[in-house]
């Protein structure tokens, strides 16, 4: 007789009801529903209760001592997450018990545990909070004053800024003119063939000295003719200048 004795041990050891009821309440943090037997409901509900209240204060005791009946780190993770947000302002009584028709074979009464929090079916109240507000409109009224909204300053749009094409040619497909040289010829104001084409081979030259580094030995006589070519885009004939201005010797 169990005259006195509020713990139902479910004819289980001690070891093996811990074991159970740890397992179950695992089952009912992840899944928030289970279905098990009417008996195993009712001390479930004792023994999962206290463990969610430690989830309204997310502190490492908390934890400890969740995790101390659960032994299961994804549960307690759970039960400090979603949970512990839903039930924050509930005073207890976070689990609802429903009976369900008897176990065909043993005809054992069944019954169905959950979190009321995540039941929508049974607190329609939950989502009132996350929907959002719809609101009639109605014809306004003829003596209601219109009001004109403030207008709104235009906004000026900036032109976004056109980058710099670059115009500069390669004056070291001139024969005579190495990179050191087309450098210095660029530092002068002589950026394309055009611009060498217009320059005669004195002023090229007087460029050139005026110019810091060793440019006495070259010799721009025929840059103007070959910068010209370039320029008009000839350049099978500049190749052919290049190749008599080389002595009839194509480059290796």
């Amino acid at each position: 007789m169990r005259h006195g004795d509020k713990l139902n041990n479910l004819g289980r050891k001690s070891a093996h009801r811990k074991a159970l009821m740890k397992n179950l309440t695992c089952q009912l943090i992840e899944h928030k529903r289970i279905t098990t037997t009417l008996a195993k409901a009712k001390s479930l509900r004792v023994y999962a209760e206290p463990i969610i209240t430690r989830s309204k204060s997310d502190t490492m005791n908390n934890r400890r001592v969740a995790f101390s009946y659960l032994q299961d780190k994804e549960a307690v993770k759970e039960l400090f997450g979603v949970i512990g947000d839903k039930v924050a302002n509930r005073p207890g009584g976070y689990t609802r018990i429903v009976k369900l028709p008897r176990r065909l074979g043993d005809a054992a009464d069944m019954a169905m545990i959950e979190l009321v929090d995540f039941n929508t079916l049974y607190n329609p109240k939950a989502d009132k909070a996350t929907a959002t507000k719809k609101t009639r409109r109605g014809r306004a009224k003829a003596s209601a004053p219109k009001t004109e909204a403030p207008k709104a300053e235009a906004k000026t749009e900036e032109t976004p800024a056109v980058e710099a094409v670059d115009t500069t040619d390669d004056l070291t497909k001139i024969e005579g003119i190495g990179p050191k040289s087309a450098e210095a010829l660029q530092a002068a104001g002589i950026h394309t063939f055009a611009d060498l084409a217009a320059k005669t081979a004195e002023e090229v030259k007087s460029l050139l000295e005026a110019a810091e580094g060793n440019f006495k030995m070259l010799d721009p006589t025929t840059w103007a003719q070959q910068a010209q070519l370039a320029a008009d885009g000839k350049w099978d004939e500049l190749n052919a200048l290049q190749d008599e201005l080389k002595g009839g010797k194509a480059e290796a």
